[in-house]
């Protein structure tokens, strides 16, 4: 499969160490040389990760901390690598200049997206050369596209974080979170002009995208557009993703591209079932109270499992994975990964055998695959309800509540806001 890219990629990779200081130790294989030749486990979720410890602010979501705490983003990056992730995204999730100066947002201003970009790729290739992991520069949708913006306009803010990915010499490119399928194949159109290969991740589900395109089409359209590894990320959990990955990998059967591209998931670490169209966002407990939702580390080794099986090359994950969340991944695709055994587990045996070592009987009696297996977790919580109903407001690119603008939100804007939501309940 793909074997004339992988030429190109190990041509590619000759030239670009050539031209990389010394300090860094180049990786010896492409991302499609190693999907190739088995599964690829990319790494988890940094924005969500990083406002837990810290050093992201919950509402922008925006990576200037690469810039503020270097440290804090190098030991996420550190923990996901020992985990047994092979790819380091450098944590460049909307970065885009358009996104740091929005909605008050100082940012831009004080560290710009090509200084944020430039040393988000020198924390991870700092990481990655300690494992010989791939460095992935990330390019997410923009408030240029959902406010209206042209093609043009959009693609110039793509390209000022392209300037930068190509400058780091990144190893190859994730264009992810996209809503829109057009908004992304504008995004696919500008990284192929780096000469990169790029991956291509739309934050949809099974209903599609926000204008209705279905996920079947949505690949078919990603595979046209150049994207050599096609999939969805965030968004929803991982088992409503591969709903959606089967759905995508029957389009790209049907349009004959499924043997000229891989796939490529990278979920939730939160169960979504209750979900709506626009996903986890939509939820009444988004962002501050999804702790109720999180995967167990049992869940992953279901989730790769299933993943793997059904032809998915590349597996990872979005807001909610931690690197315990990955480890599993690893731990699971052991054999198809050649046997080799990730460092975090250093501490850890599969399937709780650590737990023999325990002092009290009734817990050693739990060191076993199938206890964790078929756990059904209580969530602890008397009054919580199993589902939720997700906020279904319906609007999206050119509605006037989704414009951007540089001015910070003020109160009466939220109480509009809410005054809408009481309307929309009122409906339903």
């Amino acid at each position: 499969m793909l074997t004339e890219l992988n030429r190109w990629e190990n041509s590619y990779y000759a030239v670009t160490r050539r031209y990389t200081t010394s300090s860094y130790i180049m990786p010896t294989k492409g991302i499609l040389e190693r999907l190739a030749e088995g599964p690829v486990i990319g790494d988890g979720g940094f924005v969500f990760a990083l406002e837990k410890r810290g050093y992201v602010k919950a509402g922008p979501w925006t990576p200037e901390s690469c810039v503020e705490h270097p440290e804090a983003v190098k030991q996420l990056h550190r923990e996901f690598l020992r985990a047994g992730a092979d790819v380091m995204q450098a944590f460049t999730f909307y970065a885009s200049d358009d996104k740091l100066k929005n909605r008050g947002n100082q940012a831009s201003d004080q560290h710009t997206c090509a200084g944020i970009n430039a040393a988000a790729c020198k924390i991870a290739r700092e990481v990655a050369s300690e494992g010989d992991g791939l460095v992935a520069g990330g390019l997410s949708q923009c408030p240029t596209y959902l406010s209206g913006g042209s093609k043009e306009a959009v693609q110039a803010e793509f390209k000022i974080q392209l300037d930068e990915f190509v400058k780091n010499k990144v190893d190859f490119l994730i264009c992810e979170y996209y809503e829109h399928v057009e908004e992304i194949e504008w995004a696919i159109e500008e990284s192929l002009k780096t000469g990169m290969v790029v991956a291509a991740n739309m934050c949809i589900g099974p209903e599609g995208d926000l204008h209705g395109t279905t996920p079947a089409e949505c690949a078919v359209r990603m595979a046209k557009a150049g994207a050599k590894i096609i999939g969805v990320n965030c968004h929803f959990d991982p088992f409503k993703l591969l709903d959606c990955m089967d759905q995508m990998k029957q389009g790209l059967i049907k349009a004959n591209l499924y043997k000229d591209v891989y796939m490529m998931v990278q979920p939730l670490g939160f169960h979504t079932p209750d979900a709506s169209k626009q996903g986890f966002i939509d939820l009444p407990e988004f962002p501050f109270g999804l702790e109720p939702r999180i995967l167990t580390r049992w869940d992953m080794h279901a989730f790769a499992r299933q993943a793997y099986d059904m032809g998915v090359r590349y597996i990872g994950g979005c807001c909610g994975f931690e690197p315990y969340h990955v480890r599993a991944l690893s731990e699971e695709l052991i054999a198809e990964r050649g046997g080799r055994i990730p460092e975090g587990c250093e501490k850890h045996d599969m399937w709780g055998a650590g737990l023999k070592m325990h002092t009290k009987p009734w817990v050693r009696a739990r060191a076993s695959r199938s206890y964790w297996e078929n756990l059904n977790p209580a969530s602890g919580r008397p009054h919580s309800s199993a589902y939720a109903k997700s906020d279904r407001w319906g609007v999206t690119k050119g509605d006037e509540m989704l414009k951007q603008q540089v001015d910070a939100t003020e109160d009466k804007d939220i109480a509009k806001l809410q005054e809408y939501k009481t309307k929309q309940q009122t409906m339903s």
